[in-house]
């Protein structure tokens, strides 16, 4: 999955409006003009498509997890220069506030049966034995399970 189509379906999920995209970008550290917020939605074969770095999406991943939990004390997160779909289903569930039984029911949702051995293998280190890369169909699982979820309409 791009960066790109991950923040299209954020988008989508929550019904951001431009506006509250700038704002989540703001609060994550980085000050996107609405042509970047509005290029970044583009499909790819748009010509005015401009590709989200990873540091671009993590900066409005972190943004959404201060608009969701709230500021805290000490100094501001600093956005990763490299995301993965690890990083990435982590810093959502961080802004969401999921517990172990609602991610599972979000997987489920979106069509995939995932264990809580392999749920919490996706959230450990790289380095450790029981690792498991979070792949493309895993996330995607999950971002349709939480437009199931969270999507108002």
């Amino acid at each position: 999955m791009t960066n790109n189509d991950i923040l299209r379906r954020l988008r989508y999920t929550f019904g951001l409006k431009d506006s509250k995209m700038i704002s989540l970008f703001k609060k994550g550290g980085f000050c996107a003009t609405r042509e970047q917020v509005s290029d970044w939605l583009k499909r790819e074969d748009d010509p005015a498509y401009l590709r989200c770095a990873d540091i671009e999406l993590a900066h409005f991943l972190n943004g959404l997890i201060v608009d969701r939990r709230g500021e805290k004390e000490g100094p501001p997160a600093v956005a990763e220069r490299r995301l993965d779909n690890n990083l990435i289903l982590r810093k959502l569930k961080i802004a969401l506030e999921l517990k172990t039984e609602d991610m599972l029911e979000i997987m489920e949702a979106g069509g995939l049966k995932v264990s809580p051995h392999e749920l919490s293998a996706l959230f450990r280190r790289p380095n450790h034995k029981h690792y498991r890369v979070c792949e493309d169909q895993i996330l995607r699982n999950f971002l349709r399970g939480m437009q199931l979820r969270f999507r108002t309409d």
